[in-house]
């Protein structure tokens, strides 16, 4: 993310002006974003002529600066893309005031956002522009037979290419070399800045002596981690190892394992951790939150007034920052957020325990 801009705006808002440079920015952008802000930008819509020409073709796109007042945001991941539906509030057209579009943001396109910005939000937008230094990550699992490549990415681990068929005697069996092969392809072709290669057994050892030999621009971003599986398995098992801090310190995911792998342990033990609406209100009431932990989708519903929470969510983010609290707003999109979300979507580490 890259901030061109920042100005007071109207009635105590803040002007910011972003360029998101990747899908992960986009994401930030959908859980920044919500009813009632403005975000203006560049955009095409279609305008219908009274022309007797244009009538039957239903009106010619034109490039508008449009600004809207946000109603609905979509983050769609499979189309790069985020969808920020709303009225236009301003707009180099004035026929077009009142009226219905959706802003589409991609990568590179410069929006300026309008709002009272809270702090976690902030906090996220500089999240996301100190990510821009870090480098970009693949984890290669492989075992016999098997070997698949996940990009690590601010919302989540996804599957970039899987390899499956059997290797060794058989009919149908071919050379390891030629699964080898197909990984280090994948991996050039992804061209991450590191990759953590991981698996249990000697084939993980087998396929970076193959890929130092066969792929050497690949070699010196190779990192060796031993883990018991391949696959989703073997990427939670390198997560939670750590393996990724050592490539990139400030990724998100690995912070969320870390944290929720120590609610869970805390839970389990019955000391200095707490989970639920009402109970996590309370702790923070008493000053004992050390960590809040909270899902962003959740937090987002929540302040839209679309959930079902008795508590006001930003008067407990605003007492645990006031009281010296860290907060973290954990990802939906990855298994962290997924076992939070299954304990009511917010949960808090204490300083001490409660009675």
């Amino acid at each position: 993310m890259r901030i061109t801009d920042r100005s007071p705006g109207e009635e105590g808002r803040e002007r910011i002006g972003l360029v998101p440079e990747n899908v992960d920015d986009l994401w930030h952008l959908s859980h920044v974003l919500e009813p009632g802000d403005r975000i203006e930008g560049d955009t095409t819509r279609r305008i219908q002529r009274d022309d007797d020409e244009m009538r039957d073709t239903g009106g010619q796109r034109e490039h508008l600066f449009v600004t809207i007042e946000v109603e609905t945001v979509e983050f769609a991941r499979f189309a790069n893309r985020l969808r920020v539906g709303g009225v236009i509030a301003e707009c180099s057209r004035e026929d077009q005031l009142g009226q219905h579009h959706t802003l589409n943001v991609e990568e590179h396109d410069e929006v300026t956002i309008e709002k009272r910005f809270k702090p976690d939000q902030l906090e996220r937008i500089q999240e996301a522009t100190e990510a821009a230094e870090n480098p970009d990550v693949a984890i290669a699992t492989v075992e016999e037979g098997e070997a698949y490549v996940h990009t690590v990415q601010q919302y989540g681990t996804e599957e970039y290419a899987s390899f499956t068929r059997p290797t060794g005697k058989g009919e149908y069996a071919r050379p390891r070399t030629e699964l080898f092969a197909e990984l280090g392809e994948a991996l050039s072709h992804l061209d991450a800045d590191a990759v953590i290669l991981a698996g249990p057994g000697f084939t993980k050892r087998d396929a970076n002596d193959y890929l130092s030999e066969e792929f050497p621009d690949l070699e010196p971003s190779i990192t060796v981690v031993d883990t018991s599986s391949a696959g989703d398995r073997g990427v939670h098992e390198v997560l939670k190892r750590g393996a990724v801090d050592e490539v990139q310190r400030e990724t998100r995911i690995s912070r969320e394992a870390e944290l929720i792998d120590e609610l869970t342990e805390r839970m389990a033990e019955g000391t200095k951790a707490t989970y639920g609406p009402e109970d996590v209100a309370e702790a923070a009431e008493f000053g004992a939150v050390e960590t809040l932990l909270v899902v962003d989708d959740r937090l987002r519903r929540e302040r839209q007034g679309e959930g079902d929470w008795e508590i006001d969510v930003n008067e407990v983010v605003r007492s645990v920052e006031r009281q010296g609290g860290d907060v973290v707003v954990l990802s939906s999109e990855f298994a962290p957020g997924e076992q939070l979300a299954a304990l009511g979507g917010i949960a808090a580490l204490l300083r001490y325990r409660l009675q």
